[in-house]
C-alpha cells in the first residue's frame, strides 16, 4: 500500500483492522507499519508513540460504537430499546473483538472525557428513562448495564458459553429478560 494519504483517521482505521485481525494487545506501530508497507518512521509523523495508537483506535471504536448504539436507539424506548442496546454492544464485540478490546483501554481523564464515552453513558441514560429511575438509582443502573453487557460479552468472545447448554443465545435473551424485570421493579433498599 503506497505511503500517500497517511494519516491519524487513516491509521487509526489500519489499526483497528489489524485489532481485529490479530488482537488490540499486538497492535504496534512496527506492525501497522507493515500493514501500510511503510517503514516505522513514516508513521511517526503522524503518531508518537505506539501507545498513542493504542489510544486513537479506542477513541475510533468508542465512536463507531456510539454510532451504532444511537442508530438502535432512535425511536426506541423501555425493553425496546434495553435489547437493542445490549445487542449492538454484543453484535459489536462478535464482529470486531479488537476494536471492542480497545474500547476498554484506560484513557487519561481529559481525553476520556472529550472522547464518546460520556455519550455511551448518555445512550445508556436514554434507555433507562423508560423505568423512571431518579438518582442515584440512575447512575448504578448505567454501571450495572455496563458491566453485564461488557461481561457477557467478554465470556462469550473467550469461549466460556461454547460448550455448554443452553446456548449462549437463549442465555443472552434471558438475561436481558431478567434486567427488564429488576429495572421495572425500581430500585432495590439501600441497605
Amino acid at each position: 500500500m503506497p505511503r500517500l494519504g497517511l494519516n491519524p483517521h487513516r491509521l487509526a482505521l489500519g489499526g483497528a483492522e489489524l485489532a481485529d485481525e490479530v488482537g488490540f494487545e499486538q497492535v504496534t506501530a512496527s506492525a501497522l507499519a507493515q500493514r501500510f508497507g511503510v517503514k516505522v518512521a513514516s508513521l511517526y509523523s503522524h503518531i508518537r508513540s505506539t501507545h498513542e495508537l493504542k489510544v486513537r483506535i479506542a477513541l475510533f471504536a468508542l465512536d463507531e460504537l456510539a454510532d451504532r448504539a444511537a442508530e438502535a436507539l432512535a425511536g426506541r424506548a423501555g425493553k425496546d430499546a434495553l435489547f437493542a442496546l445490549g445487542n449492538v454492544y454484543r453484535d459489536y464485540a462478535r464482529e470486531h473483538p479488537g476494536r471492542y478490546a480497545a474500547t476498554h483501554l484506560r484513557l487519561d481523564p481529559q481525553t476520556a472525557a472529550a472522547s464518546a464515552g460520556p455519550r455511551h453513558a448518555q445512550l445508556a441514560r436514554a434507555v433507562l428513562r423508560g423505568y423512571q429511575l431518579d438518582e442515584p438509582a440512575q447512575t448504578h443502573a448505567v454501571r450495572l448495564l455496563g458491566g453485564v453487557f461488557h461481561g457477557f460479552a467478554s465470556l462469550e468472545l473467550g469461549g466460556a458459553f461454547s460448550h455448554s447448554t443452553p446456548d449462549s443465545e437463549q442465555s443472552w435473551t434471558w438475561t436481558l429478560n431478567a434486567l427488564d424485570a429488576l429495572l421495572s421493579a425500581g430500585p432495590p433498599d439501600a441497605g
